[in-house]
Protein backbone atom coordinates (compact mmCIF):
# COMPACT_ATOMS: atom_id res chain seq x y z
CA UNK A 1 0.00 0.00 0.00
CA UNK A 2 2.64 2.11 0.98
CA UNK A 3 4.34 1.86 -2.38
CA UNK A 4 1.00 2.69 -4.40
CA UNK A 5 0.51 5.10 -1.96
CA UNK A 6 3.88 7.31 -2.98
CA UNK A 7 3.55 6.86 -6.64
CA UNK A 8 0.48 8.08 -6.88
CA UNK A 9 1.47 10.54 -4.61
CA UNK A 10 -1.19 10.16 -2.44
CA UNK A 11 -1.76 8.85 1.53
CA UNK A 12 -2.60 5.26 2.38
CA UNK A 13 -5.60 6.29 4.11
CA UNK A 14 -6.98 7.78 0.91
CA UNK A 15 -6.32 4.02 -0.48
CA UNK A 16 -8.33 2.54 2.56
CA UNK A 17 -11.31 5.13 1.60
CA UNK A 18 -11.28 4.00 -1.57
CA UNK A 19 -11.41 0.29 -0.42
CA UNK A 20 -14.26 0.70 1.87
CA UNK A 21 -16.24 2.63 -0.84
CA UNK A 22 -15.90 -1.10 -3.10
CA UNK A 23 -13.70 1.06 -5.78
CA UNK A 24 -10.82 -0.94 -5.76
CA UNK A 25 -10.26 -4.35 -4.30
CA UNK A 26 -6.76 -5.54 -3.54
CA UNK A 27 -6.08 -9.43 -3.14
CA UNK A 28 -4.67 -9.84 0.10
CA UNK A 29 -2.07 -12.48 1.33
CA UNK A 30 -2.17 -12.59 5.23
CA UNK A 31 -2.58 -9.22 6.88
CA UNK A 32 -0.66 -7.70 2.81
CA UNK A 33 -2.45 -6.16 0.19
CA UNK A 34 -1.42 -7.04 -3.31
CA UNK A 35 -2.42 -4.43 -5.31
CA UNK A 36 -2.67 -5.93 -9.53
CA UNK A 37 -1.74 -3.42 -12.49
CA UNK A 38 -5.65 -3.22 -12.51
CA UNK A 39 -6.14 -1.95 -9.17
CA UNK A 40 -3.50 0.63 -9.95
CA UNK A 41 -5.18 1.55 -12.94
CA UNK A 42 -8.19 1.51 -11.39
CA UNK A 43 -6.71 4.24 -8.44
CA UNK A 44 -5.55 6.20 -11.40
CA UNK A 45 -9.03 6.63 -12.77
CA UNK A 46 -10.03 7.36 -9.61
CA UNK A 47 -7.86 10.26 -9.15
CA UNK A 48 -8.31 11.27 -12.07
CA UNK A 49 -12.73 11.56 -12.07
CA UNK A 50 -12.09 13.27 -8.46
CA UNK A 51 -9.88 16.11 -10.13
CA UNK A 52 -12.55 16.35 -12.94
CA UNK A 53 -14.97 16.83 -10.20
CA UNK A 54 -16.63 14.02 -10.98
CA UNK A 55 -18.67 11.96 -7.76
CA UNK A 56 -17.82 8.60 -6.15
CA UNK A 57 -21.08 7.20 -7.28
CA UNK A 58 -20.29 8.38 -11.20
CA UNK A 59 -17.02 7.19 -10.82
CA UNK A 60 -17.97 4.09 -9.25
CA UNK A 61 -20.67 3.55 -12.14
CA UNK A 62 -18.00 3.77 -14.76
CA UNK A 63 -15.45 1.34 -13.12
CA UNK A 64 -18.88 -1.08 -12.59
CA UNK A 65 -19.26 -0.67 -16.39
CA UNK A 66 -15.70 -1.02 -17.41
CA UNK A 67 -15.70 -4.83 -15.67
CA UNK A 68 -19.48 -5.80 -16.67
CA UNK A 69 -18.52 -4.62 -20.90
CA UNK A 70 -15.49 -5.95 -22.39
CA UNK A 71 -15.92 -4.20 -25.59
CA UNK A 72 -16.04 -0.79 -23.49
CA UNK A 73 -18.69 1.19 -25.59
CA UNK A 74 -21.30 1.10 -22.60
CA UNK A 75 -18.30 2.43 -20.64
CA UNK A 76 -17.52 4.96 -23.54
CA UNK A 77 -20.93 6.35 -24.25
CA UNK A 78 -21.39 6.63 -20.13
CA UNK A 79 -18.32 8.77 -19.94
CA UNK A 80 -18.72 11.01 -23.24
CA UNK A 81 -22.39 12.34 -21.68
CA UNK A 82 -20.54 12.58 -17.94
CA UNK A 83 -18.02 14.67 -19.76
CA UNK A 84 -20.39 16.59 -21.75
CA UNK A 85 -22.40 17.07 -18.80
CA UNK A 86 -19.30 18.17 -16.63
CA UNK A 87 -18.30 20.45 -19.26
CA UNK A 88 -21.84 22.04 -19.54
CA UNK A 89 -21.30 23.06 -16.02
CA UNK A 90 -17.80 24.21 -15.82
CA UNK A 91 -18.55 26.26 -18.42
CA UNK A 92 -21.48 27.58 -16.17
CA UNK A 93 -19.31 28.02 -13.67
CA UNK A 94 -16.53 30.05 -15.60
CA UNK A 95 -19.12 32.39 -16.84
CA UNK A 96 -20.80 32.88 -12.99
CA UNK A 97 -16.32 33.35 -12.40
CA UNK A 98 -16.36 36.12 -14.80
CA UNK A 99 -19.22 38.19 -13.85
CA UNK A 100 -18.04 37.93 -10.25
CA UNK A 101 -14.41 39.36 -11.21
CA UNK A 102 -15.36 41.79 -13.61
CA UNK A 103 -17.91 42.77 -10.48
CA UNK A 104 -15.04 42.81 -8.11
CA UNK A 105 -12.76 44.78 -10.04
CA UNK A 106 -15.65 47.41 -10.65
CA UNK A 107 -15.93 47.38 -6.74
CA UNK A 108 -12.56 48.18 -6.30
CA UNK A 109 -12.11 50.82 -8.66
CA UNK A 110 -14.81 52.76 -7.12
CA UNK A 111 -13.19 51.79 -3.96
CA UNK A 112 -9.72 53.25 -4.60
CA UNK A 113 -10.97 56.39 -6.40
CA UNK A 114 -13.14 57.26 -2.93
CA UNK A 115 -10.20 56.46 -0.84
CA UNK A 116 -8.20 58.56 -2.99
CA UNK A 117 -11.03 61.34 -3.00
CA UNK A 118 -10.97 60.72 0.74
CA UNK A 119 -6.45 60.78 1.14
CA UNK A 120 -7.40 64.35 -1.15
CA UNK A 121 -9.37 66.10 1.20
CA UNK A 122 -7.69 64.85 4.36
CA UNK A 123 -5.16 67.89 4.81
CA UNK A 124 -2.49 66.05 7.33
CA UNK A 125 -1.22 68.66 10.27
CA UNK A 126 2.77 68.85 9.52
CA UNK A 127 5.07 67.69 11.77
CA UNK A 128 7.89 68.93 14.07
CA UNK A 129 11.07 67.18 13.66
CA UNK A 130 10.67 64.59 16.48
CA UNK A 131 7.88 63.43 14.24
CA UNK A 132 4.85 64.82 16.78
CA UNK A 133 2.28 66.71 15.01
CA UNK A 134 1.84 70.18 16.29
CA UNK A 135 -1.88 70.62 18.00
Amino acid sequence: MTELARDLAITPRTIRFYEDKGLISPRRAGNIRVYTKRDRARMVLILRGKRLGFSLREIKEYLDLYDLDPTQSEQIRLLLGKVRARLEMLEDQRLALEESIAELKDIEEQTLSALALADADVDPAPRKAGGKARG
